[in-house]
């Protein structure tokens, strides 16, 4: 089984406490026999535009190709002005032609995957990012099991603020063990419900 987790940081350099919460969640999801990809988009080329392809130069197509050979789709974002982040945007744009071919009556490409929800911020804003993932999935034909988000509210995050990794490292397994774990569980339970359909 295999899982793709796109990380919507805007941290090209520099430490990113979404990046760090990914990881953590790996290490989760390896524990249940999940190979996991993290795609750091930030680093790719991603064009602007709502079609998979969109000319040359454009890294999209090839993230797309991960999106479809995987049984498990986890968008991860920092919470910006109560929002994901515009890397995410980017993503749920160039998702966009899946739905189209949805309203033409075609089968979604997406049918039978499972997604899940990863938000870090130092203020409120997680319910408002799940709520509007959690629709777009529901759109596009991936369904969101119960317990398959992992949301880190925390001073500790907050932009004027320089953790290191280890110190959101110690934080998360505190506690966010346990939340991980039922994620990790749920998403597996869930993918193979679905692949079994």
């Amino acid at each position: 089984m295999k899982a793709i987790i796109l990380l919507a940081t805007l941290k090209k350099e520099g430490l990113s406490n979404t990046e760090v919460l990914c990881e953590f969640l790996v290490e989760f999801l390896q524990k249940n026999n999940i190979d996991s990809e993290i795609v750091k988009l930030v680093n790719h080329n991603i064009l602007p535009g709502t079609f998979t392809n969109m000319g040359q130069n454009d890294d999209w197509p090839k993230i797309f190709d991960k999106i479809k050979t995987s049984e498990i789709i986890i968008f991860a974002s920092p919470i910006w002005w109560n929002h994901h982040s515009s890397e995410l945007q980017k993503v749920i744009e160039r998702l966009d032609e899946v739905h189209d071919e949805i309203l033409a009556g075609k089968k979604s490409v997406l049918e039978g995957k499972v997604g899940g929800v990863v938000v870090t911020g130092d203020s409120d804003g997680a319910q408002s990012i799940i709520a509007n993932v959690a629709n777009f999935f529901s759109a596009i034909g991936i369904a969101l099991p119960p317990m398959s988000t992992l949301t880190v509210i925390d001073e500790l995050q907050a932009k004027s603020n320089q953790p290191t990794r280890e110190e959101l490292w110690k934080k998360y397994q505190k506690d966010y063990t346990e939340t991980a774990q039922k994620m990790a569980i749920n998403l597996k339970k869930f993918a193979k419900q679905k692949s079994s359909q």
